[in-house]
């Protein structure tokens, strides 16, 4: 146990981490063994509509905006000046009051994007299968997309207030309710795979599991989120003067991650056909898992940063990041170089899952490469661009839109006249530059900020 304790301790595991890691980690095995279960229980076709359905369901990032890492950022900076006693934050009245405004824009703005949400995912999702699918074989979809769309209108109402308790601190606390709900949607996913539900089973598992997330998170903090709303509101955090400055820029980046990371499986479907976009979105699943777990060391550290931020403690605010980029950095290669090893074993001993190569599920070797590299460019790409925005600003607004633009190109042009391997390269060589750029904009905005 002790030499246990000292592992995670050089690598930077607090309880913080231990728990969202263990999310991922949930989240991330329970991929693998989903992965398992839509290779035996689905036809390649149906894998197809399976990972596509979650590369157009991404589409609600063009209402989220990016608001909600806001969020989590504006709350910390309150909450770095006041003190909870008991369930009740106590301290200047100024500070108590712009907290609360937050929690009041929470429940009126989300409320309103919700409604747009569902709309739009319902009709995109009918008329993009529609009109694309080539009927190679008869699939039932309509129905499991408009379960699916309302389970994921349904979290999207519920994630401000998850950012919003992750930006007083409870970290932790929300990685645990996070790790139990990521349990349950997987063994509901899983049962109802093994039961024949085949596409239905994401949108009743997306259903379950907010109804269990919205349990708990309330359960645990309904009295805080109360007493915190009851507050009276004498000075806002003003969404014109305030956030939108900052909330605009990000929302072109997220936007420009859309067209960057959801492209690929929507624009094989369209043009190779569902079988070969699911084996894109069978390699992004993992990848994806391996991103996700990496990037848990640096999220949960946002409200860490944005208190040193807040209080400019800079040099502790360095030291933090710098330790926790390298540790995630190490990991996440480690991870990508375990999940080639691990495919590598599979299509050697052409290993099989009911009957089926398992191995033919993935990306060939060389686009798989061009994508495991990515990732990891990607991870530090996230890390960097998190550290800038725990300070209220937004500096990567051109290089996203830009690698946004240019991706959304090299996958529409290379993949169509080259397939995969020209997509995947061109998503290297475009992902290589916005590293590049990147790191040059963190250095150089780093050392601006901290001498204001």
């Amino acid at each position: 146990m002790q030499v246990l304790r000292k592992i995670a301790k050089k690598i930077g595991i607090d309880e913080a981490i231990f728990f969202t890691s263990s999310a991922r980690i949930a989240q991330g095995l329970g991929s693998v063994v989903s992965v398992l279960f839509v290779a035996h229980y689905l036809t390649g076709i149906e894998q197809g509509f399976y990972f596509t359905f979650a590369s157009i369901l991404a589409i609600q990032v063009f209402f989220e905006l990016g608001l909600n890492g806001i969020i989590t950022q504006y709350v910390a900076h309150e909450a770095s000046h006041l003190y909870l006693n008991g369930d009740k934050y106590e301290g200047e009245d100024k500070f108590l009051s712009r907290m609360a405004s937050l929690l009041h824009f929470c429940v009126k703005w989300y409320g309103i994007l919700a409604t747009g949400l569902l709309v739009i995912l319902s009709a995109t999702g009918y008329v993009f299968f529609s009109h694309f699918y080539r009927a190679e074989a008869p699939v039932d979809w309509l129905l499991p997309w408009f379960l699916l769309s309302i389970g994921t209108t349904l979290f999207f109402m519920l994630s401000p207030f998850i950012a919003y308790i992750e930006g007083l601190g409870k970290v932790k606390e929300v990685a645990q309710i996070r790790l139990g709900q990521q349990l349950i949607t997987m063994f509901v996913i899983w049962t109802g795979l093994f039961l024949g539900f085949k596409l239905y089973v994401g949108g009743v598992g997306t259903l379950i599991g907010v109804c269990v997330l919205t349990y708990f998170i309330f359960r645990k903090f309904s009295s805080l989120l109360c007493n915190i709303y009851s507050i009276k509101i004498t000075e806002k955090v003003s969404y014109r003067n305030e956030i939108f400055p900052f909330q605009w820029k990000i929302a072109l980046s997220w936007v420009s991650g859309y067209f960057i990371f959801q492209l690929f499986n929507p624009v094989l479907f369209a043009t190779e056909g569902a079988i070969v976009a699911g084996q894109m979105g069978m390699t992004l699943t993992a990848l994806n898992a391996i991103l996700g777990f990496t990037l848990s060391w640096v999220i949960t550290k946002v409200p860490t940063f944005s208190g040193f931020i807040a209080q400019k403690k800079y040099h502790q605010l360095d030291t933090l990041f710098n330790r926790t980029l390298l540790q995630s950095s190490w990991i996440n290669a480690t991870f990508l170089i375990g999940m080639f090893l691990v495919i590598f074993t599979i299509r050697y001993f052409n290993i099989e899952i009911g009957g089926k190569n398992f191995g033919d599920r993935f990306l060939p070797y060389f686009s798989m490469l061009m994508m495991m590299l990515s990732i990891l460019l990607n991870h530090i790409i996230a890390s960097l661009a998190t550290y800038l925005r725990c300070h209220k600003r937004e500096p990567m607004m051109i290089v996203s839109i830009t690698i946004g633009i240019l991706c959304s190109l090299s996958t529409i042009f290379l993949g169509q006249y080259f397939g995969v391997m020209g997509m995947t390269t061109g998503y290297l060589i475009l992902t290589l530059i916005g590293f590049i750029w990147t790191y040059f904009i963190f250095l150089t905005n780093k050392r601006k900020w901290h001498n204001e």
